[in-house]
């Protein structure tokens, strides 16, 4: 029987669940899909825990991307005068790999998941590789091609460097040209974020990082910071910044940065935006047009993504635990026989 991992309150990784679930017929316009590949991200952490409130005031299904099969599909959808869409589904059919990223609902055997938000998995892209490089691939596609265009010649911090987020960036900046200076907590995680494109390796927790780049930087700073860290980084990634810099903020895993202030950008005419992910997937040309350059990146060996957790989907609550723990390198993923 489809089940999913629920949780019923906020609170510690105990609070997960198995649940069984009955699973609607898909719609018009939607899409029944077996999930083979489920992606554990630190937003499920934020919602388990409360720090983002709760979209339902029922048991709550975590989770924001998967990979998987399309078992049914609905009617295609209609237009304001009630003819069918030329692209009909998408294109889906039955027996097809695809791939998403929606706000919560992915730990569950089996979901309906409207048509516009699938994305065509190619050969060559593994479900496990799909599920583990999909939300964090496209967030470091909008980070390094809209947030902040990143051009040959930048100079570039991105903490977290060998996370999920952080490999895939530290080899898309290196296509570009940028110099990309990474940060991580040990001196392995450096070794794997300067395999993966990084020129330069921080170990955050032996080295001062603002120090350490104006040491890089001949003094002169960084065009752009990424930073998903939050409250013990932002005030260093502002000093990190040459003047009419960019700091980019995608998370808060260490906290929100609550004691921010506008006059903190006057120090050098910076600028600051905290762009979110699931506003850019809402375009389904935005979605499609980044989902298959990231998945021809993967398949033609450009980005290597680093799946380095695989554990069964019942095991939820120990990735939560790997996660918070600050013990993940790469991606971590729950796979469904």
């Amino acid at each position: 029987m489809p089940f999913a991992i629920v949780a019923e309150s906020t609170g510690g990784p105990e609070v997960l669940r198995r649940k069984d679930v009955v699973v609607a017929n898909p719609g018009r316009g939607e899409a029944l899909i077996r999930h083979t590949a489920i992606g554990v991200n630190f937003i499920d952490v934020y919602y388990r825990t409360g720090l983002y409130p709760w979209p339902v005031d029922r048991d709550l299904v975590m989770g924001s991307e998967a990979a998987g099969v399309v078992e049914a599909v609905g009617d295609a959808p209609e237009d304001a005068t009630g003819d069918t869409h030329g692209e009909g589904m998408h294109g889906l059919a039955v027996g097809d790999r695809v791939a998403y990223t929606i706000r919560n609902g992915a730990y569950a055997t089996h979901r309906v998941v409207e048509a516009r938000h699938l994305v065509p998995i190619p050969d060559g892209v593994s479900d496990v590789a799909a599920a583990g490089g999909f939300l964090k691939g496209l967030t470091v596609s909008y980070l390094v091609n809209d947030s902040f265009c990143v051009e040959a010649g930048h100079a570039v911090l991105f903490h977290a460097a060998a996370g999920g987020c952080g490999l895939i960036a530290g080899q898309w900046l290196a296509s570009k040209g940028a110099t990309a200076i990474g940060t991580a907590g040990t001196d392995e995680k450096c070794a794997i974020a300067s395999r993966l494109g990084y020129q330069h390796t921080i170990n955050y927790r032996r080295d001062d990082f603002v120090r350490r780049v104006k040491e890089i930087t001949a003094d002169e700073g960084v065009d752009v910071v990424y930073d998903s860290v939050g409250k013990d980084t932002y005030p260093g990634s502002l000093q990190c910044l040459k003047r009419f810099g960019a700091l980019i903020n995608f998370g808060q895993s260490s906290g929100p940065a609550l004691d921010f202030k506008l006059s903190d950008l006057a120090a050098g005419s910076f600028s600051v935006t905290r762009p979110i992910l699931f506003h850019y997937t809402e375009n389904r040309g935005w979605l499609l047009s980044a989902g298959r350059e990231l998945f021809d990146m993967i398949a033609d060996g450009r980005l290597e993504i680093q799946v380095n957790n695989v554990l069964p989907f019942e095991d939820v609550a120990e990735a939560h635990r790997i996660i918070e723990g600050r013990k993940t390198i790469g991606s971590t993923v729950l796979t469904i026989d």
